[in-house]
């Protein structure tokens, strides 16, 4: 198993990659198969925890839950491929990836551009980031890539079937 010039095997890349792709197929093209099936809306959600999250005057928890776990995988590849990298210089990279995804919806008015989806999004990196540091203080760093890379592996099989399944599906 070489790896790259970073120390790091070229699995995780590759995996972080696929990942990266997966969550700019859910973020921005809504899981959608076709461009002509994207919402035309663009709103924009400045206050935390308020409009775009309230349906019947309640919170809707789902949506912030799904933002803070589907970035949690984001912080835990960052610190695989760039353990060299303090907190704060992950904690800007996922905030300015999150926010990219929040003003790429509002100029091609593909959905809402909402603070508390940027809070959600960063605070899943964070998490992200805490899951690996704990990993790593039980286990070894190497073990730690390693455990995590076949975890990722296997979460991606899994999710390029669904993704083969929901394809079929609508054709």
């Amino acid at each position: 198993m070489s790896k790259t010039k970073g120390n790091q095997h070229p699995l995780t890349m590759g995996l972080f990659v696929i990942y990266l792709l997966a969550l700019i197929w859910i973020i921005l093209f809504k899981m959608s198969l076709s461009l002509q099936e994207l919402p035309e809306f663009r709103g924009m959600n400045f206050i935390p925890f308020g409009g775009s999250v309230i349906t019947n005057d309640r919170l809707d928890l789902s949506e912030i839950i799904n933002n803070i776990v589907i970035f949690v995988p984001f912080g835990l590849y960052l610190c695989m491929v760039k353990p060299e990298w303090r907190l704060i210089k992950n904690l800007i990279l996922i905030a300015a990836v999150s926010f990219s995804f929040e003003i790429i919806q509002f100029i091609f008015a593909i959905g809402g551009t909402d603070i508390t989806d940027l809070l959600g999004n960063t605070l899943g990196g964070v998490i992200g980031i805490g899951i690996y540091s704990l990993l790593y203080k039980w286990i070894t760093k190497r073990n730690t890539n390693k455990i995590l890379t076949i975890l990722a592996l296997i979460g991606t099989i899994c999710f390029i079937a669904l993704f083969g399944l929901l394809f079929v599906a609508n054709h």
